[in-house]
């Protein structure tokens, strides 16, 4: 299965540089780092990072996170999103996609990446 976590590009970058991404401040605030699934990617882009022209989205390998994956309800949301609770080891990026904003998410991914619930 495949789960997303949504980037600025300076995030991606650093990411990049780094070989492990451990988390915005929001998600290092938090304690885990934060991560939709494809029916959440698209509602939580358009609500964390609506003033954002660009944006990377970055498709991790549930399978390459699994030992720190842990599934949790979001108590102002409603639903169980994806939590990681340590580092994302860049290999466990199986694809990249650059958006023009989160208005484009949805468009980019239903072409180019399986829907997965």
């Amino acid at each position: 299965m495949v789960i997303y976590k949504i980037l600025r590009p300076a995030e991606w970058d650093e990411f990049q540089v780094n070989g492990e991404f451990e988390g915005s401040a929001h998600d290092r605030r938090d304690g885990f780092i934060h991560l939709s699934d494809r029916s959440q990617v698209v509602e939580t882009a358009q609500r964390v990072f609506s003033d954002e022209p660009e944006l990377v989205i970055a498709a991790i390998d549930t399978d390459a996170v699994a030992e720190w994956l842990r599934w949790e309800e979001a108590p102002r949301r409603g639903g169980s999103f994806p939590h990681v609770y340590a580092a994302l080891p860049l290999s466990a990026v199986v694809e990249v996609y650059r958006v023009a904003g989160p208005a484009e998410i949805d468009a980019v991914l239903s072409r180019t990446a399986p829907r997965e619930n």
